[in-house]
């Protein structure tokens, strides 16, 4: 009988489709940057730069007015804001994840994606990090969130406090995942230096590529720097989401101080991470031509992750509803997970939670639908929402019902604060399409691998 390799047949199915050669691969990634950009990334700028237009000026506004402009009040003083921080912190950290876990683990299918997942956690990370700036009021004060020495009074840095540990955590991994992303490219920026003609545009990818000339010696420090780099940032994403999730669990307010917050804010971030890769990937497969490239391979393992993370954060929800369930402290029933937060004020929010993490994401079982590209952009679509309305679950629906029944009261957001978070993901996207423009997108030094050497007739 003869083998997969008698048999000259791949064991896999290729992660490149339209017999591309290396020239191809060449041309493709260069394409984006010298022609000029379509009808379509023009329609998507416009509407994310209108977006943003909007948010940056309900920023304005609240800076010139005050926080009193917000929906919050005396008892929920962290609203639509931590819940905005939160979720964008969490989108921020699956993409490292993506791109340095499976670096370690040889995964052939991350080229093709690894660039988004990285662009995607530094400008997610940005957006995170307007809120607490925002929602100081005094954005001038902003370097007071920095750990230093406050030289007006004796009030100094408390290094016991969680809030603080974010600074380190999320700065931390917000350089790592900078650099990683950043040396991944020289290779890319010094094919891009080579054959572009515009004498600006040269110039600038000359100081991009540090002189890159592919020479074996650089290759071996590029390969090394590359896993070690990875090896750093992937405990890195572990430490700053359980960090975040400290922010909640060392407190005293019912609901939050839960064990379960560590694993479950990770395994929702990478949850809700893979969605917003699934949606970017949808968007610049359209606006740059690149279907021979993002397959429905690659969706479908992505899915796959989706499926598997998906089942945790569901477990989680599981656990949370039990322990609620069976608490013998009253004020435990009004937690994010329990009898009273299904059918009180907030159902609606609790059962769009349920409906978009845990019921429509199980559609992904179905073989035809985990490869459909339409089908997954949708459900990455809904899990988003679905994240975003966990988020606000947990924040909003717990301090709506302290342990203090006459301070009971609920929320509702001001066009200010829909104005905020809308700016904020029109504020991504513009800065990814531009992103997408000027940068190679896919690793066409790294892709070339996956193709046989020109010449040979071997299948990889």
């Amino acid at each position: 009988m003869l083998n997969n390799y008698e048999n000259d047949k791949p064991i896999k199915s290729a992660l490149i489709t339209g017999k591309k050669n290396y020239q191809n691969i060449t041309n493709d990634t260069l394409n984006p940057i010298i022609n000029k950009a379509g009808n379509l990334w023009w329609i998507f700028f416009i509407i994310s730069l209108l977006s943003f237009l909007w948010g940056l000026i309900c920023i304005l506004y609240t800076i010139g007015t005050g926080i009193g402009v917000w929906g919050i009040n005396k008892t929920i003083n962290w609203a639509w804001d931590i819940t905005n921080f939160v979720w964008w912190v969490g989108i921020g950290h699956a993409g490292t994840l993506i791109s340095a876990v499976l670096l370690l683990f040889r995964q052939k299918w991350r080229l093709s994606i690894n660039r988004s997942a990285e662009a995607m956690t530094i400008f997610a990370v940005i957006q995170a990090g307007l809120f607490p700036i925002i929602h100081m009021g005094r954005p001038w004060n902003a370097y007071w969130v920095i750990p230093i020495p406050n030289q007006f009074g004796s009030l100094w840095p408390n290094f016991n406090s969680p809030l603080l540990w974010d600074v380190f955590a999320i700065s931390t991994y917000f350089s790592v995942s900078t650099v990683f992303w950043f040396i991944g490219l020289i290779p890319d920026f010094a094919m891009i230096r080579d054959r572009i003609t515009n004498p600006i545009q040269k110039k600038i990818y000359s100081i991009l590529s540090f002189g890159w000339g592919g020479t074996s010696s650089e290759w071996q420090r590029f390969e090394e720097i590359s896993l070690v780099l990875a090896g750093l940032c992937t405990p890195l994403v572990f430490s700053v989401h359980t960090i975040v999730s400290f922010d909640f669990a060392t407190s005293i307010i019912k609901g939050w101080h839960s064990t379960i917050f560590p694993p479950y804010f990770v395994s929702g971030a990478i949850f809700s991470g893979f969605a917003m890769v699934q949606t970017l990937l949808g968007v610049t497969r359209k606006v740059l031509s690149l279907e021979n490239y993002i397959t429905r391979d690659h969706i479908e393992y992505m899915n796959k992750i989706i499926l598997l993370t998906g089942g945790i954060v569901s477990l989680a929800y599981i656990s949370e509803f039990i322990l609620s369930w069976s608490s013998k402290d009253p004020f435990e029933k009004f937690i994010y997970f329990s009898l009273k937060a299904a059918t009180g004020p907030y159902w609606w929010a609790f059962w769009i939670l349920i409906l978009c993490n845990v019921i429509i994401p199980q559609l992904l079982w179905i073989k035809f639908i985990r490869r459909s590209f339409f089908w997954s952009y949708i459900i990455a679509i809904i899990i988003n929402i679905g994240m975003w309305f966990e988020r606000f679950d947990i924040i909003v629906l717990n301090l709506s019902r302290d342990y203090l029944p006459s301070s009971w009261t609920g929320f509702v957001p001001t066009f200010v604060d829909v104005g905020i978070f809308i700016g904020t993901i029109g504020f991504f996207f513009s800065i990814y399409l531009l992103y997408i423009r000027v940068f190679p997108v896919i690793s066409q030094s790294e892709l070339k691998t996956l193709i046989p050497c020109q010449g040979s007739k071997k299948k990889l």
